[in-house]
């Protein structure tokens, strides 16, 4: 799929791997909408690209009205070709411990994030697609979903976290099986340890220690590889229906 000139949707797009997404999309020709929670980084990065093709819609992607409110805006003025979902949160905590179960409510809260709100974006995004004209290759979108290695490698203390990401993975296949008839492909990136503002709290001998753990190379991931990932997949149209983990071949210890 071209990407010059196709409108995007990138959910969680004002910082870490969603702006870095935003970035590149918007310098490959890119019509891009920021969703993301945050007003203040979304309308900083939308000044930034200037130039009239970014904008930014305040969306909560738990939010079935302000997702289909983003997909508007993102579709305005063309259709709607390209959609990322990048917003997560995490929390640690054991299943069982010294301290009693497991709270029920953060596990509900990171399930609806990082589940339940990519799905709402999938969804709605791709009803949206739906109705554009094939492109010259016979597509009409692609939709894109952020797991984590943690699907498949979940650490002490990440029953939250994996059960959220193991879902994003395990709907790639039967979404794009959904959406085949459509013609639109559904994709899901599962990244390892990445710099983002997460990590970035870290204390520096923490943060190199961490990247020091991933085989090759030995250091923490950029966003803009993610991005990178994100602008090929979007060209590619034999990627359809798989979870691809961009990880420089770590696989998690149990903590």
């Amino acid at each position: 799929m071209r990407i010059e000139g196709a409108r995007a949707l990138i959910a969680g797009g004002a910082s870490g791997l969603g702006a870095a997404t935003t970035r590149r999309l918007h310098a490959a020709g890119a019509h891009v909408t920021i969703a993301d929670l945050s007003d203040e980084r979304g309308e900083a990065l939308a000044r930034e690209l200037g130039d009239g093709r970014a904008r930014f819609a305040a969306c909560d992607v738990t939010d079935a009205g302000a997702v289909e409110a983003a997909v508007a805006a993102a579709a305005e003025g063309g259709e709607l070709r390209i959609s990322v979902s990048c917003a997560g949160i995490g929390w640690a905590e054991k299943t069982a411990g010294k301290r009693g179960a497991h709270a029920l409510e953060p596990f509900q809260t990171v399930v609806a994030v990082n589940l339940v709100g990519t799905f709402n974006v999938l969804r709605l995004a791709a009803t949206a697609m739906q109705g554009n004209e094939p492109d010259e290759g016979g597509e009409r979108g692609v939709c894109i979903n952020t797991s984590s290695i943690a699907y498949a490698d979940g650490q002490i203390g990440q029953i939250a976290y994996a059960a959220s990401k193991g879902g994003v993975a395990s709907m790639t296949l039967p979404a794009a099986r959904d959406l085949a008839s459509a013609r639109i492909r559904v994709m899901a990136i599962a990244p390892g340890l990445f710099d983002t503002p997460l990590l970035a709290a870290l204390p520096e001998p923490a943060r190199e220690a961490l990247g020091a753990s991933v085989p090759h190379p030995a250091r923490l991931g950029l966003p803009e590889e993610y991005a990178r990932l994100v602008r090929s997949i979007v060209e590619n149209p034999m990627l359809n229906g798989e979870t691809i983990r961009l990880d420089g071949a770590l696989r998690m210890a149990p903590q």
